[in-house]
């Protein structure tokens, strides 16, 4: 295939991808290291890649399902042979080869197996960092046909006494279970994580109802319980399309939030029925984009769809103008799957926000877009020094958000 074939290839937008449009983007994303290709390692995912078999949800999750199940076999006789350190490599790489298999969603039952199985090796996988997982589910008083529990992955940092906490959650296609990057670079800094699953995805007990506010706030409560943590105003970092509750949080509980962070979510005009037919089929996707959507949001048809997502809007719901925590509006100039638009409105609404847009598509996804995050995020939980340069004991304090890195 010559350079521009797969230049168009990569590009294709307002329509699905072909098998092999599917393919050339797939491994320019593996290429470059960016989700969701990220999760499959370099010397072998080209391969993998090459020889899968189809789109269609049993030959997707059947293909990715199977290579998961060969590496599962191979960690578990390391396991077994007492070399844990290579255990948890290999359970990382399954679970890497799971999350394919259920990508975008699990919406078929292969996919969903799929789904399972890379939780179980997630956690499998965990047992070997520094920093473990500890597994922790909460009881959630959810309505009739809704979840029972909120499921929360918990890390702690090494040696450090009442760390602050940042709260977490992926979009509509990444979970819990993807938010490694950012829960280890949190760490570094002496943050402890909790990630939880945005609403509608994942083992979230709640669709992407306009009111799913309810289970992150459910986590919230339980984070302000623990005493060995600054847990009574943490950091909120919402990925993709899970940047919507962050800053719907922000304007809610502003008192309880050190610093918000939206990265690359929408507030009003990314639910509008323009916008809405506009980004069915973007670039940056690389398929079932509208069919991730209606699953998180319950919606049983296209006209379920476009009415769920319009009753998100911020702007309607009359939040924007209301007090906000420090808030730090993150995404790529060029974004097609979510209109930079709703940046614009929030920066013209309400308190000031911080903004930084990089170059790029859909979270503007560079080297520097993570450390950004985390270093605002460390700051807007760090308390200011004094004169004489040593921070005050006890938690985080209040104060306006501070300058983003540039």
């Amino acid at each position: 295939m010559q350079e521009s074939d797969v230049s168009e290839s990569i590009n294709v937008s307002g329509r699905p991808k072909t098998l092999q449009e599917a393919k050339a983007w797939m491994l320019a994303r593996l290429a470059s290291r960016t989700h969701p290709m990220n999760a499959l390692p370099l010397d072998e995912g080209s391969a993998w890649i090459a020889a899968l078999p189809g789109l269609d949800g049993e030959s997707w999750g059947g293909w990715w399902g199977g290579l998961g199940d060969g590496v599962m076999r191979q960690a578990s006789e390391a396991a077994r042979a007492g070399d844990p350190e290579r255990a948890g490599a290999l359970y990382l790489k399954a679970s890497g080869l799971y999350f394919m298999g259920r990508f975008p969603c699990p919406n078929h039952p292969a996919k969903e197996r799929c789904a399972v199985a890379e939780r179980e090796a997630y956690l499998a996988a965990s047992q070997a960092w520094p920093s473990p997982i500890e597994r922790v589910a909460i009881p959630f008083a959810g309505r009739e046909g809704e979840g029972g529990q909120v499921v929360m992955l918990v890390r702690r940092p090494e040696g450090v006494a009442r760390p602050p906490v940042v709260l977490m959650w992926g979009g509509v296609d990444a979970c819990k279970e993807q938010m490694t990057a950012a829960c280890d670079a949190l760490l570094a800094q002496g943050v402890a994580t909790v990630a939880m699953d945005n609403a509608g995805t994942g083992e979230s007990p709640v669709r992407g109802v306009p009111d799913a506010e309810r289970s992150f706030l459910a986590a919230m409560d339980w984070i302000a319980a623990q005493p060995d943590w600054q847990g009574d105003r943490i950091g909120l970092l919402g990925r993709s399309f899970g940047g919507y509750w962050a800053t719907k949080l922000a304007h809610l509980v502003p008192q309880r939030i050190a610093g918000a962070v939206n990265w690359g979510g929408g507030a009003h005009h990314m639910f509008q029925p323009e916008w809405v037919e506009a980004s069915r089929y973007p670039d940056s996707y690389l398929m079932d984009l509208v069919e991730t959507r209606q699953r998180m949001l319950g919606a049983q048809n296209d006209a379920e769809y476009v009415a769920f997502f319009k009753r998100l809007s911020l702007l309607d719901q009359g939040l924007l103008d209301q007090p906000c925590a420090p808030l730090l509006l993150v995404n790529g100039k060029d974004d097609r799957q979510c209109p930079v638009a709703d940046i614009h409105l929030l920066i013209e609404s309400g308190w000031p926000k911080s903004v930084r847009l990089f170059p790029g598509g859909h979270m503007g996804l560079t080297p520097r877009t993570l450390p950004t995050i985390v270093e605002w995020l460390v700051s807007s939980m760090t308390p200011p020094k004094p004169p004489g340069g040593r921070s005050p004991p006890g938690g985080a304090t209040s104060g306006p958000a501070k300058p983003v890195p540039r």
